[in-house]
């Protein structure tokens, strides 16, 4: 197995900031699930989901990340490279953000940040999985130079999955 370098875990870009979990995210973690539209978590649970995504990245060297706005200073959503259903050796790129930051272009900024990061690693692949349906999602993957590779059927409906080769 290769051995990559560990992902830049603070990031910065022109708007925004990548950085750390903090148990202080655990509120507006669960206010950005509930706009899934099935349910809020319980702060409780996702508490336990920062000390897991942390666990994770302690041992894979891949994170994924809160978004806050530089100026404003507010969580706006997560980015960052995981498992998935991938590999570590070639992760998935993953970002949500609250609705309130669509359409501004935080999601291509955040994940051409994380793109960056991916390469720092010595990766040379990277996938992402996407709901069919999600075209503003797939646009922003398109603009990083993703390409679709197939698509499968899941229990919740179509998926595309996509990949990017890396320098």
């Amino acid at each position: 197995m290769t051995t990559y370098e560990t992902m830049p875990f603070h990031l910065e870009t022109e708007r925004l900031i990548l950085r750390p979990w903090a148990e202080s995210d655990a509120a507006e973690f669960c206010a950005l699930l509930s706009e899934r539209g099935k349910g809020t978590p319980a702060v409780e649970h996702i508490r336990t989901s920062i000390a897991k995504l942390l666990a994770a990245t302690a041992t894979t060297g891949i994170a994924l990340l809160p978004i806050q706005r530089r100026d404003e200073g507010d969580f706006i959503g997560y980015c960052g490279l995981i498992i998935g259903r991938a590999t570590v050796e070639e992760p998935e790129i993953a970002y949500e953000l609250f609705q309130r930051a669509h359409g501004r272009g935080y999601a291509t900024e955040a994940a051409g940040a994380v793109l960056d990061a991916a390469i720092a690693t010595g990766r040379k692949r990277l996938w992402s999985t996407v709901g069919t349906w999600n075209t503003p999602s797939l646009r922003v993957l398109e603009q990083l130079g993703f390409e679709r590779d197939h698509v499968s059927m899941e229990d919740n409906g179509e998926v595309a999955w996509l990949t990017r080769s890396l320098p």
